[in-house]
C-alpha cells in the first residue's frame, strides 16, 4: 500500500523531540556560527586579520567563553565543521564549553549551493551524498542537531516551479537522513531579501515554498516533532521603495506560517536575513506580540544579528575580548525578550545595532 511505512523508533522519537523543544526553550534561541572558512574570512579582512586557522579560531573562542550568563538566553550553536574539532587556548574543546554551559552544539551540513541546471538562474544545495556518514560522525562528536539552508530568489518569474521543489525534496531527504542518525534537522527554506518585491509577494512566495516542503516532508515521513523551522521573515525586498511596519511585518508572516507549518512542529527560530540587530530583534518582539493563533515556539537563530557590534567592538585586539563578549550578551539577552514579546523598542543599545547586515547574494 502507498501508505505504509514505518514510525521512528520510539526513543529516537523522544530525544529527537526532546532537543528539539529544548533548543526552543522559552526565551532562548540559536546562534549561529557556521561560516565557512570563505565566509569568516571576510568577516576577519574587516579586523585587519588573516583568514587562518587560529584566527578564526580565536574569534569562535570569544564566543564559546563569554560569560555563563549567555546560556538564558542562547539554548544552541550551529558549528561549522572545523570549529566542532577546535580548542580553547587552555586545551578545552569547544564542544566541552559548550556542554558546561549548557548550550547545544549543531552543525551545519550544507555544502553551499550550485546552479540549478535550466532554471531561471537558481541555485540547487548540495552535500546529500555522504550526508548519512557525516552525520554519524557529528553525532559521535556530540553534536545534537543539524542545519541545512536552501536559498530562494525573489523575481519577476522566480523562484521558479522547479526551484521550490527542488529546495523542497532536498530539504526533506536532508531532514530524514539526519533523523537516520539521531540529530534534529533544523529545516531553512530561506526566501532572500533581495529584490524590489513588496511584502504581499513576499508573503505568497513564502506561504507556497512552505507548503511544498511540508508536502515533501510528510511524503519522506520526516518525524516533524523532532524537527525545526528556520524561515525568513516576510519582509518587503531590500530595495522596495515602501517600508512596512514591524506590526505589518508580525502580521504578514505569521499568516504564511498558520497557513502551511503543521502545528506539530515545536518550534520556528527566524534567520535575520540582513536585518540589522536591532531590526531583527523589533520584528521578533512584534511576531510574538500579535494577537494571533501561534501553535510553535517563535524564536531567533541569528548569525549577523547577534555579532555585527562583537566584530566592531573586538576589531580583532585580544584587549577588547571582553567589551566585545559583553555585546554579545547584550544582544542575546534583547532578543530573549523578544522571544517572549517584553522587547522595548531601544531599550538594549549595541556598538552596531542600528547598521545594515545586508549583503546582497550573501553566502554563508
Amino acid at each position: 500500500m502507498t501508505t505504509y511505512f514505518s514510525y521512528l523508533d520510539p526513543k529516537l522519537q523522544e530525544e529527537l523531540k526532546k532537543t528539539a523543544e529544548a533548543i526552543v526553550a522559552p526565551g532562548k534561541g540559536i546562534l549561529a556560527v557556521d561560516e565557512s572558512n570563505e565566509g569568516i574570512g571576510k568577516l576577519l579582512a574587516t579586523v585587519g586579520l588573516e583568514n587562518t586557522e587560529n584566527n578564526r579560531r580565536k574569534y569562535r573562542q570569544l564566543l564559546f567563553t563569554a560569560d555563563d550568563v549567555l546560556s538564558e538566553n542562547i539554548s544552541a550553536v550551529i558549528l561549522f565543521d572545523e570549529t566542532v574539532y577546535q580548542k580553547a587556548d587552555d586545551g578545552t574543546p569547544f564542544m566541552e564549553l559548550l556542554k558546561k554551559r549548557n548550550i547545544i552544539p549543531g552543525i551545519k551540513v550544507d555544502r553551499d549551493v550550485v546552479p540549478l541546471y535550466l532554471s531561471e538562474d537558481e541555485v540547487t544545495t548540495q552535500g546529500l551524498d555522504d550526508l548519512a556518514q557525516r552525520c554519524a560522525t557529528y553525532k559521535k562528536q556530540g553534536c545534537r542537531f543539524a542545519k541545512w539552508r536552501c536559498p530562494l530568489k525573489i523575481r519577476e518569474h522566480t523562484p521558479s516551479a522547479q526551484a521550490i521543489q527542488d529546495t523542497a525534496q532536498v530539504l526533506a531527504r536532508y531532514a530524514s537522513i539526519c533523523q537516520s542518525q539521531g540529530l534534529v534537522p533544523i529545516v531553512e527554506p530561506d526566501v532572500l531579501l533581495d529584490g524590489h518585491h513588496d511584502i504581499v509577494r513576499a508573503q505568497k512566495v513564502t506561504e507556497v515554498v512552505l507548503a511544498a516542503v511540508y508536502k515533501s516532508l510528510n511524503d519522506h515521513h520526516v518525524f516533524l516533532e523532532g524537527t525545526l523551522l528556520k524561515p525568513n521573515m516576510v519582509t518587503p525586498g531590500q530595495a522596495c521603495a515602501n517600508r512596512n511596519t514591524p506590526e505589518e511585518i508580525a502580521v504578514a508572516t505569521v499568516t504564511a506560517l498558520l497557513r502551511a507549518v503543521p502545528a506539530a512542529v515545536p518550534g520556528i527560530a527566524f534567520l535575520s536575513g540582513g536585518q540589522s540587530e536591532e531590526e531583527a530583534t523589533i520584528n521578533l518582539n512584534a511576531i510574538n506580540k500579535v494577537q494571533m493563533k501561534k501553535p510553535w515556539t517563535l524564536t531567533f537563530s541569528y548569525g549577523r544579528a547577534l555579532q555585527a557590534s562583537v566584530w566592531k567592538s573586538w576589531a580583532g585586539k585580544d584587549e577588547n575580548v571582553k567589551k566585545a563578549q559583553l555585546e554579545l550578551i547584550k544582544r542575546a539577552k534583547a532578543n530573549g525578550l523578544a522571544a517572549l514579546g517584553k522587547y522595548e523598542k531601544g531599550a538594549v543599545t549595541t556598538a552596531a545595532g542600528d547598521a545594515s547586515n545586508y549583503s546582497k547574494n550573501h553566502k554563508y
